[in-house]
């Protein structure tokens, strides 16, 4: 706090400096597309606010290598952390927006709807119970800026606009350029290697323009680990449980040394998972005459990762095929992603009135492959590989948007139609199935080796698989006003309608007064809300997870918002989140170059889609309940379970200012967000306490495992071929709560500082080196009872558990 404090000091000693002096740089205002259709607005110009990030600027002489990296330590309202040893979650970061889920947040491409994810986390990770947009898909090297509207917009936009708005901006302008880059923990693990080229031209004779991009990245696995105390090769699973804990240890060392083995060999592969990754992405434009133009963009995305799930110990029987893994194993989750999408549209000018209709198109498909595992039922004949299955899903959006100038409005309206479609399929039969002793498919009653299905992730089973659609229809209009740039006055209103839950209609309204020159207050209020995705509608799997007590790895399942256990135990049908958006805010623009910004907002959020904690039903474990080969220890469903209240205020200062022979910019923004859950909506016929439908550990994800504070001061100074960056990032408290079995702990406020130099070697090559996180700050170390019996030594929030990390990159221009 102290380094904040002292930043916040000097930058205020650095403007009153400027105030004495004539600045001789030029501010360079953004033209914002995002929350507006046709208005030629500033991002001090809007009534709600904007951050423009020029990606490829930042991305130059920063660390971070993704957009959503790059995003998390320049908006502090923004939030991305790595997760570990959380299936599919370890492979698609979970990003937030003022404290909201990653549902509740739209991302744009090209102003034009991104699809989503197919993958729903349910780890008890950030984002739980949610389905996200994997801003990772989209290679840096294509982008030129990046919009964040931080104001609900669903009014104007449909579904999922509650937080706020991400709209991504493609490259078109001519030329080329590329990137290489390689880093390093200071580890020695987590190597990165990202290689990237943008290549754009000239099309046809009017301003027409085609653009490539293409990246290829690699990222290295890190291990965060420590000796653990569970029974390695005893009955007793941890030695905390054994009558005699300390003999229990040492009949392990013998057995051990016996084998010519050391502890290090049983310890779990904790820390972020490898990830490759090849994209291909283009965006153009070609104008038939000046008022008729087409237009396309798009791309494709391979990602394929490397995870790691618990390690199964020798002491583990019936988890265990001691033939082919003597010393017990731990499995790998190999991912394979998928990620397609492209837009074709038409823009045609008649008497000013500007038309653009367009399709767009996007996939996301999720395969999984589990590797050095088994199948325990099956025996010394289990494979140690199998194809689990996989999950998908489609979208595709038509769009018809009309706008027109007329003297100082802007008149907007339009129409939407968008068909979704989520499938699950099935893995390999061994990858779900449980044998007999005789090698067929257990039934009731029968002899069995071991569990049943690929340790550590259990496959689809053709009772899993299913392929669910619905589509959409939504009309719009929008109004404008400006007066002088002084008043400024939108208004929205959107209906829509859904084939699997009905209609909602939803209204926004925003102002801006300039009420003395470069002063300005603003406020916005609407109504928004969230369809409940066809993930959260549709999934259902069975995985492995620790007992309820803490004693043992067991199987529990998801089940479907519509099967037989959800009706039998009283869920609802979901329906959608409904929300209410106010914020407030003014904009300073004192001297030239120096602008302040500041917002506080409150939403409001009414029947937020959950899914509930492990429910320990009896009938979930009856077969002619959840089916033959289903049984599980517990379910989880998804619900309307809650409403929440999130409050905060963001404030933004940016400064460029003449230094010498140089410029600096100064970058001070800071975000404080508080989410409560103001009410619980509890199946009337369900009888279960609430620490198992949302317990305090559900609880604790809504409201207390991100940071409530959070801020970021950077220096930028360029002069002659040097440029050098110092940005410290102040990731405030969190909490986690290691319900059932585990504790409440508290982990301290950290400051992670970036910093780099970069090197102008010739006018179209530059060399840049640097660190992220340079002084290795990690989060505090996890309490005992929260480390599953030591295996986990620090827990992933705040920055995440990487470390410090160094970098090299090659930039060139032509």
């Amino acid at each position: 706090m102290k380094k904040l404090s002292t930043a916040v000091l000097l930058l205020g000693v650095i403007l009153v400096a400027a105030q004495e002096s004539e600045e001789k740089g030029k501010q360079i205002e953004d033209i914002v597309i995002v929350g507006n259709r046709n208005v030629k607005r500033t991002k001090l110009e809007t009534p709600v606010p904007v951050d423009v990030i020029n990606i490829d600027k930042i991305q130059r002489s920063a660390p971070q290598m993704t957009a959503q990296d790059l995003l998390n330590y320049v908006i502090p309202s923004f939030n991305a952390v790595r997760q570990s040893a959380s299936d599919g979650t370890e492979h698609i970061d979970p990003v937030t927006l003022r404290g909201m889920g990653p549902d509740q947040v739209l991302v744009l491409l090209n102003g034009k709807r991104r699809h989503s994810t197919s993958l729903v986390n349910y780890q008890n990770t950030v984002g739980n119970g949610s389905v996200g947009t994997d801003l990772s898909t989209i290679p840096v090297i294509a982008i030129d800026r990046i919009e964040v509207l931080r104001d609900g917009a669903a009014a104007q936009y449909g579904s999922d606009a509650i937080a706020g708005v991400i709209n991504i901006i493609l490259k078109k302008n001519a030329g080329a350029s590329a990137s290489l880059t390689y880093g390093l923990s200071g580890r020695n693990d987590g190597d990165t290697y990202q290689a990237g080229a943008n290549y754009g031209t000239s099309l046809g004779k009017k301003d027409g323009y085609i653009n490539l991009s293409l990246q290829l990245s690699h990222r290295g696995k890190t291990t965060r680990t420590q000796n653990h105390d569970l029974d390695i090769f005893g009955n007793n699973f941890a030695y905390a449980f054994a009558d005699d804990p300390d003999a229990a240890r040492a009949a392990d060392d013998a057995e051990i040394q016996k084998r010519g083995l050391t502890r290090d060999d049983f310890n779990f592969q904790i820390g972020d998972a490898q990830i490759r990754q090849g994209q291909l992405f283009f965006n153009s434009e070609y104008p038939f005459n000046d008022n008729f133009k087409l237009y396309s963009f798009g791309g494709f995305s391979i990602k394929e990762g490397r995870g790691f799930g618990f390690r199964r110990l020798p002491s583990e029987t019936s988890n265990v095929v001691s033939s082919i893994y003597p010393n017990g194993f731990q499995p790998t989750l190999a991912s394979q992603i998928y990620d397609v999408s492209y837009a074709v549209g038409a823009k045609y000018n008649a008497n000013d009135w500007l038309f653009d209709l367009s399709n767009t198109f996007g996939s996301n498909t999720f395969n999984y492959n589990v590797n050095n595992t088994n199948n325990a039922s099956l025996g010394a004949k289990s494979p140690t590989r199998f194809y689990a299955g996989a999950h998908s899903f489609l979208q595709n959006t038509v769009n018809l948007d009309v706008s027109k100038n007329i003297s100082r409005f802007n008149i907007a309206f339009g129409g939407e139609f968008r068909f979704e479609q989520y499938q699950i399929k099935a893995g390999d039969e061994a990858s779900y199935s449980q044998y007999d002793i005789n090698g067929n498919i257990a039934t009731e009653g029968a002899t069995v080796l071991g569990a049943g299905g690929s340790q550590s992730f259990i496959g689809f089973s053709p009772n899993n698989a299913l392929k669910k659609d619905r589509r959409s229809t939504a009309v719009y209009a929008d109004v404008s006003y400006d007066l002088d740039k002084k008043l400024n006055i939108d208004a929205a209103a959107r209906f829509e309608n859904y084939s699997d839950f009905g209609n909602t209609l939803n209204g926004k309204l925003a102002v801006r007064y300039e009420f003395i020159k470069n002063y300005a207050v603003r406020a916005a209020v609407g109504t928004g809300f969230r369809a409940p995705s066809l993930q959260q509608q549709y999934f259902n799997n069975s995985y492995a997870d620790i007992s309820t007590s803490g004693e043992k790895i067991v199987t529990k399942g998801i089940f479907s918002n519509d099967s037989k256990a959800a009706e039998i135990l009283g869920f609802d049908k979901l329906k959608q989140e409904t929300s209410v958006n106010g914020s407030a805010g003014f904009t300073l623009n004192p001297v030239k170059g120096l602008l302040i910004t500041v917002d506080g907002y409150i939403i409001k959020v009414k029947d937020r889609i959950v899914i509930t904690g492990n429910i320990t039903d009896p009938r979930l474990s009856d077969p002619a309940v959840v089916g033959q080969g289903n049984e599980v220890e517990s379910g989880r469903f998804f619900a309307n379970a809650i409403d929440t209240e999130t409050k905060g205020v963001d404030v933004v200062v940016t400064y460029d200012w003449i230094l010498g022979n140089g410029k600096l910019n100064i970058n001070l923004a800071g975000n404080y967000t508080e989410t409560k859950i103001t009410n619980f909506h509890f199946p009337e016929n369900l009888g279960t306490p609430q620490n198992e439908f949302f317990g305090p550990d559900q609880i604790n994800i809504i409201e207390t495992l991100s940071p409530k504070t959070k801020a970021s001061l950077g220096l930028n100074y360029g002069i002659g071929k040097f440029n050098f960056l110092v940005r410290n990032t102040y990731f405030g408290k969190v909490i986690r709560d290691g319900y059932p079995f585990g504790g409440v702990q508290e982990f301290s406020p950290k400051v992670v500082t970036d910093i780099s130099v970069g090197y102008n070697i010739t006018k179209s090559i530059n060399f840049t080196v640097g660190a992220n996180n340079v002084f290795d700050v990690f989060p505090d170390r996890q309490i005992y009872e929260n480390s599953y019996y030591g295996v986990f030594k620090y827990a992933p929030v705040q920055m995440g558990t990487l470390g410090n990390y160094f970098f090299g990159r090659l930039n060139f221009n032509f």
